[in-house]
């Protein structure tokens, strides 16, 4: 499957790229096909190393103003006029979307295919990996949203918690019945 991961490009600490390097490897191991915003730096280097080096493939979706950072060696490199074109190739080419650590760029994201899903625009599984506890924060504030009658849909229909990689990519398995 095509997996769209939304992280950051920046070089962080271990107990960040740890499971980042961890959930990498299992994609790869799995023959699934990483889809991401095709930079050669900080953690999303670090997930396409892991994914590369796993046996996986790599479809990159650089931005004009960002191509000087692209992954040289991706299966495939598209670069789009902006990021908006980015958002919507990114997810136009994934069969579901993992949400790692990152910042206001990864959130714009992660919100943005939230958005699309309580709509009912996508039905496409959506896995937001909380490492070390990034996204607790995050998690309270979408469930005060449901609480408060914000959300339309129940939060559990926008998107799976996992705290651990090998919990979120078996949630994306058995979302989309491939094992």
């Amino acid at each position: 499957m095509n997996i769209c991961v939304f992280l950051s490009a920046a070089d962080l600490d271990d107990r960040y790229t740890r499971p980042a390097r961890e959930f990498a490897k299992l994609l790869g191991k799995g023959g699934h096909t990483l889809v991401w915003g095709g930079s050669d730096v900080g953690l999303m280097k670090v997930v396409a190393d892991g994914v590369q080096e796993a046996g996986g493939r790599l479809l990159g979706v650089s931005v004009e103003f960002l191509s000087s950072r692209a992954r040289p060696g991706a299966d495939e490199m598209v670069v789009a006029r902006d990021l908006a074109e980015r958002k919507r190739l990114l997810l136009e080419k994934a069969d579901a979307v993992v949400i790692m650590v990152g910042g206001t760029g990864t959130l714009d994201e992660a919100t943005e295919i939230m958005e699309l899903k309580k709509h009912g625009h996508t039905d496409k599984p959506v896995v937001l990996l909380n490492t070390a506890g990034f996204y607790d924060g995050l998690k309270e504030q979408f469930r005060r949203m449901e609480d408060e009658g914000f959300l339309p849909r129940p939060l559990t229909d926008l998107v799976f918690f996992a705290e651990e990689p090998v919990g979120a990519l078996a949630y994306l398995e058995e979302s989309l019945g491939t094992k």
